[in-house]
């Protein structure tokens, strides 16, 4: 038996019929070839497969909801190419696939920024929600990084504020409050953009601009940065 159907059978092994039949309903999740997997179990076998670039890409090959999802744990971001990450995004179809991947692999890879730049531009709407699932992301990850790319970026969620789909309205809306969490700054920067975007005539950029506002004016979150 090759890795890749010990893996496979392991994931059948692991799945829930039950868990199955909710992820639609009950989390918003549409996934046709789902087998069931919570990610409270697939995280421990990726713990025990390790990170195995290799095996990532034959397990995103399967096409199986669940053995892409541990793709995500597995991957290397060192190895990830830029058209490797086009590729995967280009099937992002749910938004569990698209977070996963972006808050578990795409954050960390070196192509990061730019493909936070080049798909807010995209029309799809996973593909326009992975720019800024994971520009909030990185926001939330990259703990070392300066202010100055998230500054650089604010335009870009004032960009997208106006689309209303779902999905990429609460990935905007994400992005905007993970950066006003990073710093003093970044949280009177992303609080200034709260308040226009909730002054808005477009319905979808006044949601987020008041959700944003009342997450970035919490009074815990502004003690703990000083503010």
């Amino acid at each position: 038996m090759t890795e890749v159907a010990a893996v496979l059978a392991e994931l059948h092994r692991l799945a829930d019929p039950a868990y199955r039949a909710d992820m639609e309903p009950r989390y918003g999740i549409v996934a046709p070839t789902a087998l069931g997997v919570r990610m409270a179990d697939l995280k421990p076998l990726a713990k025990k497969l390790g990170r195995d670039h290799d095996l990532a890409l034959a397990l995103w090959d399967t096409g199986v909801f669940d053995a892409r999802m541990l793709a995500a744990l597995v991957g290397d971001p060192a190895r990830l190419t830029s058209g490797q990450m086009d590729l995967w995004r280009g099937d992002f179809d749910n938004w569990a696939i698209c977070d996963t991947l972006c808050f578990d692999l795409f954050d960390r890879s070196p192509h990061a920024f730019a493909k936070i730049d080049q798909w807010a531009g995209l029309n799809d709407e996973f593909g326009r929600r992975a720019a800024f699932a994971l520009l909030a992301s990185v926001a939330l990850h990259a703990k070392k990084l300066p202010d100055a790319p998230f500054v650089e970026r604010l335009p870009l969620i004032e960009g997208a504020a106006g689309d209303g789909r779902n999905f990429v309205k609460k990935g905007v809306n994400w992005a905007l409050r993970a950066i006003g969490r990073r710093s003093p700054a970044l949280n009177l920067a992303a609080t200034e953009l709260a308040e226009r975007l909730a002054a808005s005539k477009e319905a979808s950029a006044r949601w987020i601009g008041r959700d944003a506002r009342k997450a970035l004016l919490d009074p815990k979150l502004r003690s703990k940065l000083g503010l």
